[in-house]
């Protein structure tokens, strides 16, 4: 029985459930870090959405110049996603002024709907998927913004 016992001893597996558990965790740990990282960055670039839409808004409501209404409206949009580290590009930002068409956009009381779509690079994405695969995630912002009733000139 004694010798039975000692043919098992040189196979022993005292210390390996230490090195199957490193492998594991990192075999778990990278995808899970990986899906954190992208969820920030989706985070991130809501977040700027939203607040780019809300002060184009503003900005284009709160002119006293309709000519300056889309130019202020874009720029303050810029700044917005320019401060989380984005970038505003032509055709990104729409600016939607109801029935009355542009020449009303500024009449009191009237509803300035504004539309920021921008696309977020996934991080950590090589090169070589650039154009082939899927490798950004669209996200958009809507703000609806009302002309004051009361501003001046609206007598």
């Amino acid at each position: 029985m004694i010798a039975a016992t000692r043919c098992r001893v040189p196979g022993r597996d005292d210390g390996s459930a230490i090195i199957e558990f490193c492998y594991l965790a990192i075999l778990l740990m990278v995808p899970l870090v990986y899906v954190v990282l992208v969820v920030f960055e989706v985070q991130r670039a809501g977040y700027a959405v939203t607040q780019a839409a809300r002060e184009a808004g503003r900005a284009f409501v709160t002119t006293d110049r309709p000519a300056d209404a889309h130019a202020r409206a874009y720029a303050a949009a810029w700044l917005a996603l320019r401060d989380h580290g984005l970038e505003l590009r032509p055709g990104q930002l729409r600016i939607e002024c109801g029935m009355d068409g542009p020449a009303g956009c500024l009449r009191p009381g009237n509803q300035v709907l504004i539309r920021l779509d921008t696309e977020v690079p996934l991080p950590l994405t090589p090169a070589v998927f650039a154009g082939r695969a899927p490798a950004s995630i669209a996200v958009h912002g809507v703000h609806e913004e009302l002309v004051d009733v009361y501003r001046a000139g609206s007598r």
